[in-house]
């Protein structure tokens, strides 16, 4: 897994080696001298074409700053596809792309994870992507994902980095029988909205009656929470 610090540490070498100010770097990158700090401590992450343009200043190959990050084989090969300006870097592991997601750019990952649903993917992968990626990456990948294998804990962690469209999703495939009704009550917890569709929903016979008892407990979670959070 990529290290930010030993990256950083590299970085801080390479500026003292040419004698060089954490500002005068900054300068020359048009960024901050608090941002060359942060990269250098390894609290942050270059985007990628800084990275470009830090080889370019002290002389050294993209190849050789990108591995001073030591990352795996796979994710080395998928930071410089990135950095060559490659439109499609391809995917073929989602533990590559979920070990350096927090140093790539929403847009960038959604071309990943496009690369990723050719190949199918699993919802855990899914639930570890989602913070990073945008809403309609997520969606995309909701659409394209078997969700046979959802759990409570993996539902849970997903729910609140959803947005509405991602929710709905969900919800339809419970109504088509594609995720067990018993999720609605992690569902409606996040998304009450849907109460008045539980019910038309039981009325007509496609969830069965003791999907209003799911419903009520999910309510009741919500409302604790917000009972919680005004205190």
């Amino acid at each position: 897994m990529f290290d930010t610090k030993k990256f950083g540490g590299y970085l801080s070498r390479l500026r003292k080696k040419a004698d060089m100010t954490q500002s005068e770097l900054a300068d020359k990158l048009y960024l901050t001298r608090q941002a060359i700090s942060r990269y250098e401590l390894g609290d942050s992450f270059p985007d990628i074409s800084i990275l470009v343009n830090i080889a370019d200043i002290f002389g050294v190959t993209l190849d050789e700053l990108i591995n001073s990050g030591e990352p795996t084989h796979a994710e080395s090969k998928i930071l410089e596809s990135i950095a060559d300006g490659k439109t499609e870097p391809i995917a073929n592991d989602i533990r590559d792309i979920i070990g350096i997601a927090p140093l790539l750019k929403p847009s960038v990952l959604g071309k990943l994870s496009d690369s990723l649903i050719k190949q199918g993917i699993d919802i855990s992968g899914v639930v570890e992507l989602a913070e990073y990626l945008n809403d309609e990456n997520v969606i995309k990948m909701l659409e394209n994902v078997s969700l046979d294998k959802v759990d409570d804990m993996l539902l849970e962690k997903l729910m609140p980095i959803l947005d509405s469209k991602s929710k709905t999703k969900i919800f339809q495939k419970i109504l088509d029988g594609e995720m067990d009704y018993r999720f609605l009550s992690i569902l409606i917890e996040y998304a009450d909205y849907f109460t008045s569709q539980v019910e038309a929903a039981v009325v007509e016979g496609v969830l069965p009656w003791d999907a209003l008892d799911l419903m009520r407990n999910g309510i009741i979670k919500a409302w604790e929470k917000r009972q919680k959070n005004t205190v």
